[in-house]
């Protein structure tokens, strides 16, 4: 018994901490809110009236092109927990097309301004069965968030429909209201796309930002260039900028598939902290995400984020590409197997790789290896659709960062290479 309430403490302790570290969490409760059509300002003693008692109130109608809060709440507090369901996860056009947005202490500029399934953990408007230790969507009809939003004197949660057909909406916001928080770190979200970003440079998941603060994680989309097509994308580094760093970042990782845990490719599954909810090679359409909880990532004064936009292929599919398509690709890298032809059982000549950007001539390197070596395989700078939402907290109400409001961009692709094939649910 004594061995059972030691492991008690500690398993007690731990969760604590974690949730503390998470959001700086204050010790003063007041009480318990649930927020709800049934109680939209979360009062006490003031649930479920309508229809005299009877189940009366349980959605809401947000009309096409019409902007409504559904938490507007005076005072501190954490927000714990948001579900919402109704038509928006199992319709494409409104999960792309209806935005939150999340507003702290009175600020007037959003500190999320985000399309509505992007910020709750799938990209590209695609309903999918997931749970990891942030989101989740148990049957692939509902959304869940549990990630904490601190506050110390109001918050305030708004959707807006942008799409031509209206919403119902059911929704929980739970949060635990305290007398005072003295400081706290606001949580952020940042959605961007880039539907062809730019050859050699990196595609942006975070902007720069000034301030004190902890790097959350991020969910990605990737749409291929069918230019491309049955080669790999993710050979791109994440690449952590913080605080003093300018040229070279201080963090940086290995390749893409390798940030979210994976290795050798990218295939379809839903870790706590690390998944891939699409996965589709044939296609070219991937889904994933990473978060950081139990590694932390945290910044004194700025922070910014990017991933290399590399892929990687055969070196006589990448000679091909360069002959036909010149200034779609840039190559960078070779693999050079030695002897054996057994990736997994390398033995006598060890293996090489071949930077051709340390090169005097890229072009001239390539043709020349291609020619007397056996090649593994070949790495180049590709240009294809990204998006993402990434997730921060912040010494701040709000940033400068660009919020992204064209429905051209939001919309871009996703019909005719996406939805055809993952209708809505």
């Amino acid at each position: 018994m004594k061995y059972l309430e030691i492991i008690l403490f500690v398993l007690i302790t731990f969760t604590k901490t974690i949730s503390q570290e998470i959001s700086n969490n204050p010790s003063k409760l007041k009480r318990t809110v649930w927020i709800s059509p049934e109680n939209i300002n979360g009062d006490i003693n003031n649930g479920g009236k309508s229809n005299k008692g009877a189940k009366g109130s349980a959605f809401i109608t947000l009309k096409a092109g019409d902007t409504l809060n559904i938490m507007d709440f005076k005072g501190a507090g954490i927000i714990n927990r948001i579900w919402l369901s109704g038509t928006i996860p199992r319709n494409s056009i409104q999960s792309r097309l209806i935005k939150i947005e999340m507003f702290w202490d009175n600020d007037s500029i959003p500190a999320v301004s985000v399309p509505i399934s992007d910020f709750f953990g799938t990209g590209f408007g695609v309903s999918r069965v997931f749970e990891n230790e942030l989101f989740s969507s148990p049957e692939g009809r509902s959304f869940n968030s549990y990630v904490q939003m601190p506050f110390r004197k109001a918050a305030k949660i708004r959707l807006i429909n942008e799409s031509d057909s209206h919403s119902l909406i059911w929704y929980d916001i739970n949060l635990t209201s305290y007398k005072k928080i003295k400081k706290c770190f606001y949580f952020h979200a940042y959605w961007n796309r880039e539907t062809k970003t730019k050859l050699g440079s990196d595609y942006t998941i975070l902007p720069k930002i000034n301030g004190k603060g902890r790097f959350l994680g991020v969910n990605l989309s990737i749409l291929g260039d069918s230019l491309y097509k049955n080669t790999w994308f993710g050979e791109g580094e994440v690449k952590m900028y913080l605080d003093d760093d300018k040229e070279f970042p201080s963090l940086v990782g290995t390749g893409t598939e390798d940030y979210i845990g994976s290795g050798w490719g990218q295939g379809q599954y839903a870790n706590r902290y690390q998944g891939s909810l699409l996965s589709n090679s044939n296609h070219d359409i991937y889904v994933f995400y990473r978060y950081h909880i139990p590694d932390p990532i945290f910044f004194n004064k700025s922070c910014r984020i990017t991933l290399q936009q590399i892929g990687n292929t055969s070196i006589d599919k990448l000679m091909n590409l360069v002959k036909h398509n010149p200034d779609k690709v840039i190559p960078t890298w070779l693999f050079k197997i030695g002897e054996s032809t057994d990736i997994m059982n390398l033995k006598g000549l060890e293996p090489q790789q071949i930077l051709l950007l340390e090169t005097s001539s890229v072009q001239s390197n390539l043709e020349n290896q291609s020619k007397k070596d056996s090649f593994f395989s070949a790495s180049f700078y590709r240009s294809d659709d990204c998006s993402s939402t990434a997730y921060f907290y912040l010494n701040k109400t709000s940033t400068n960062l660009k919020i992204e409001n064209s429905k051209k961009i939001k919309l871009h692709h996703l019909v005719e290479r996406i939805w055809k094939h993952y209708p809505s649910l």
